[in-house]
C-alpha cells in the first residue's frame, strides 16, 4: 500500500483546517444588542443556504442562545458555548415542553470562530435554515424569538451553572434581506417629536399632532426614518403614523395637538387621511432603497403632516409625559422616483368581529381587483413596485398574510409572518420588488387566538381590540391612498337570529328589534349574548369570509375613486393557504459530502505529482 508523502500529509492537514477551524466570516450585515445593559451583541447574517452567527458577550463564562415559538425555554432550539482553559466549545442543544435541556443527537451547529479576551468571550457558528432535525426550528422570513443567556463560569463538565437573571428574549427577523445602507451622518434631518404629552391614565390613547414640513419650494427626498423614542417609554409607544393634511391649513393649526378621533378633535384632522409613513413597535429606521424617496417640497408633495401616536397603557399609570416622535433624514440629490403608501386589509370597524374561545379564527381584508383596476388602470397601467410591506394586527394576532393574484391565479406570497409578534412589527423588505397590475388583486389574511377570551373581539383602535391591515411601500407614487374592505353586517347578524332592526339607525352601534331574545339590544350586546361555542365559531368563521364586502378605494384629500362603496364579491380562493415546501438538508450531511470532496482532491493532486519527473 502507497503512503501519503510528507508534503501530501501536509497539504490534507491544511484542508481539514480549512474546513474545521474556518476564521470568523468577513461582515455580518445585521446586528442587534439583546439586554438592556448592552452586554450582550449579536450580529448575523445568511450565507447561502445558512445563517452564520457571532455573539460578543460580556463575560467569561459560557453563552446560550436559542431560537423559541413562545420567546421561553419550553420546546426551543439552543446552542450554548465558551472558551475554557483556552479550548472552544459548542453544544448543540433542545428543551422538551418541560424546560428540560438535552444534547441533541444530530449537531447542527457548527463552531467557526471562538476568543476570549479579559472580559468579553466572542463565538462565531453557523446552522441550516432548514435542517433535518426534528429538535431544530426552521427559520423562515417569519419573525424569531430569539432566547439569550450568559454566565461568568463556563458549563463544565461538572454540570449546569444556570444563568440566573442573564437572561432574556427578543423578536427579531433574521432573513430581512441586506440593504444598502447611505451613510445618514452627513444628511440635514429634520424632527417630528410630540412635546410634554401628558398620556391619559387608561389604556389606550391616540394622540394627534400637526407640523408642518421645513422644506418648502424645492424638491428633496426623505431617504431614512429613524424612530425617536422616550427612554422607558419602549413599550408605551405602541405605533406612529404620518398623514399628510390638506394644502389648504395654515400655521394656525400648529399651535397644540389633541387626542385623535374626540368629538373635541380639530376639524383640521378630519383633513388627514393619506398615510405617508408608518413606524411599529419593536421596529428600527426604516431606510428607502436608493432608487426611491418620500418626496417632499413640491406642492404635490405634504406641506403640512400629522403625526399619530398610539399610546398602550394596560396599567393606567399616571402622569406619563412622553416626548417621543421621528427624525426624517433627506436630501437635495433627487432620486428616480417617489414612494408611496398603500393602505390595504379590513377598514378598522365594528363589522370585523371575532367570537370568543376560538384557538383559530382567519378574517380577510380585500384590496379588490375592481378598485386595482380602476386606480392603476388611470394612473399607472404598467402597474406599480411594492419594496417593502408592514403587516399590522393588535393582541389577538398570530399569523398574517398578504396573499398576491394575478388574473386569477395565486401568486407567491407578497409577505407574511407566520409567527406574529405584537410587540415587534416593523416593515419588510421584500427580497425582490413585485409589481401589482391592474386586474390584480390582494387579500390581507389574519389568524388570530381568543381562547383566553370570553366575550367578542371588536375590530376597533385599542390594542384589545382587532386591526387586520398591510401598510405597501412602492413606488412611482400614485393617488391611491386606501384598498380595503368591509364585510356585511347583516348577514353575520342572521347567523345569530337577528331578523329585524329599528330604522332609520339613529344610534350606533344600531339596535335590534327582533327577535324578542334580542329586542332593543345593540349589535354588540346581541353578539355577546348569542352562546359560543367552538364549532359555531367555526362555521361563523366559513360563513364571513364568503360574504361580500363593500369596496374602500380612496385617494387623497379625502376623494374617492368611483369604486368606492361598491358591493363586491371575494375571489374563490384556495383555504387554507398551501405553504410551499421546505426543503431541509443537514449540515452534517454537507460537511461530510465538502470533507470526502477534499479527501478525493488530495488523494488526485498526491497521485498527480507523484507522477511528474523531477525537473533536471
Amino acid at each position: 500500500m502507497r503512503r501519503l508523502r510528507p508534503w501530501a500529509l501536509v497539504l490534507c492537514g491544511m484542508l481539514c483546517g480549512m474546513l474545521c477551524a474556518a476564521g470568523p466570516p468577513q461582515s455580518y450585515p445585521h446586528s442587534a444588542v439583546l439586554d438592556g445593559a448592552g452586554a450582550y451583541r449579536l450580529l448575523w447574517g445568511r450565507r447561502g443556504s445558512a445563517l452564520a452567527f457571532r455573539l460578543e458577550v460580556r463575560t467569561r463564562g459560557y453563552l446560550g442562545f436559542g431560537l423559541s415559538a413562545s420567546g421561553g425555554m419550553a420546546s426551543a432550539d439552543i446552542v450554548v458555548g465558551g472558551v475554557e482553559r483556552g479550548q472552544p466549545y459548542l453544544q448543540d442543544y433542545f428543551t422538551d415542553e418541560n424546560r428540560v435541556l438535552k444534547k441533541d443527537p444530530q449537531q447542527d451547529y457548527h463552531l467557526e470562530y471562538a476568543m476570549e479576551n479579559s472580559t468579553h468571550t466572542i463565538l462565531a457558528f453557523s446552522r441550516e435554515l432548514h435542517t433535518c432535525d426534528t429538535n431544530d426550528k426552521s427559520i423562515t422570513e417569519s419573525t424569531v424569538r430569539v432566547i439569550w443567556a450568559y454566565h461568568h463560569k463556563d458549563m463544565g463538565e461538572a454540570g449546569q451553572n444556570y444563568h440566573g437573571s442573564n437572561r432574556g428574549t427578543k423578536s427579531l427577523r433574521l432573513l430581512n434581506p441586506e440593504k444598502g445602507e447611505v451613510s445618514s451622518a452627513s444628511l440635514p434631518y429634520f424632527d417630528l417629536t410630540n412635546k410634554d404629552v401628558l398620556v391619559p391614565d387608561k389604556d389606550t390613547t391616540y394622540w394627534c399632532q400637526m407640523f408642518k414640513i421645513p422644506v418648502q419650494h424645492e424638491k428633496h427626498h426623505v431617504t431614512k426614518v429613524e424612530p425617536l423614542i422616550q427612554k422607558g417609554h419602549e413599550n408605551l409607544v405602541h405605533h406612529i403614523l404620518l398623514y399628510q393634511c390638506s394644502s389648504n391649513l395654515n400655521d394656525s393649526v400648529l399651535d397644540y395637538g389633541h387626542e385623535c378621533y374626540h368629538p373635541n378633535m380639530p376639524d383640521s384632522f378630519l383633513t388627514c387621511e393619506t398615510v405617508i409613513f408608518a413606524w411599529a413597535i419593536g421596529g428600527e429606521g426604516f431606510t428607502y432603497p436608493p432608487h426611491v424617496g418620500l418626496s417632499i417640497g413640491t406642492a404635490a408633495d405634504p406641506q403640512f403632516i400629522l403625526m399619530e401616536v398610539h399610546y398602550d397603557n394596560p396599567s393606567y399609570t399616571e402622569g406619563l409625559i412622553d416626548n417621543s416622535g421621528l427624525r426624517l433624514f433627506y436630501t437635495s440629490v433627487i432620486r428616480k422616483y417617489d414612494a408611496g403608501v398603500i393602505e390595504a386589509g379590513l377598514w378598522v370597524s365594528l363589522f370585523h368581529n371575532i367570537p370568543p374561545g376560538m384557538p383559530e379564527f382567519v378574517s380577510e381584508g380585500h384590496c379588490t381587483l375592481e378598485c386595482l383596476e380602476e386606480a392603476l388602470g388611470a394612473e399607472r397601467p404598467a402597474g406599480i413596485h411594492v419594496f417593502a410591506v408592514l403587516l399590522h394586527a393588535h393582541l389577538a394576532g398570530r399569523a398574517i398574510r398578504m396573499r398576491h393574484f394575478h388574473n386569477g391565479e395565486e401568486q407567491k406570497l407578497l409577505a407574511y409572518d407566520d409567527e406574529f409578534d405584537f410587540n415587534f412589527q416593523e416593515f419588510q423588505y421584500l427580497t425582490e420588488e413585485r409589481t401589482i397590475l391592474p386586474g390584480d388583486n390582494l387579500i390581507t389574511e389574519c389568524h388570530y387566538s381568543t381562547v383566553d377570551r370570553t366575550r367578542m373581539t371588536w375590530g376597533g383602535l385599542s390594542t384589545r381590540n382587532e386591526m387586520c391591515l398591510s401598510y405597501l411601500l412602492y413606488y412611482p407614487r400614485i393617488n391611491l391612498t386606501r384598498c380595503a374592505s368591509i364585510p356585511d353586517i347583516m348577514e353575520q347578524l342572521q347567523f345569530i337570529g337577528v331578523k329585524e332592526i329599528y330604522r332609520p339607525v339613529r344610534t350606533w352601534p344600531f339596535i335590534i328589534k327582533s327577535p324578542k331574545q334580542y329586542k332593543n339590544l345593540s349589535f354588540m350586546d346581541a353578539m355577546n349574548k348569542f352562546k359560543w361555542s367552538r364549532s359555531e365559531g367555526v362555521s361563523y368563521n366559513e360563513l364571513v369570509l364568503k360574504l361580500p364586502v363593500n369596496v374602500r378605494c380612496s385617494k387623497t384629500d379625502n376623494a374617492e375613486w368611483s369604486i368606492q362603496g361598491m358591493t363586491a364579491l371575494p375571489p374563490e380562493i384556495e383555504r387554507p393557504y398551501k405553504t410551499e415546501p421546505v426543503i431541509c438538508s443537514s449540515s452534517s450531511c454537507l460537511r461530510s459530502s465538502l470533507f470526502l470532496t477534499l479527501l478525493f482532491v488530495v488523494h488526485v493532486t498526491a497521485s498527480a505529482i507523484e507522477n511528474i519527473e523531477p525537473f533536471v
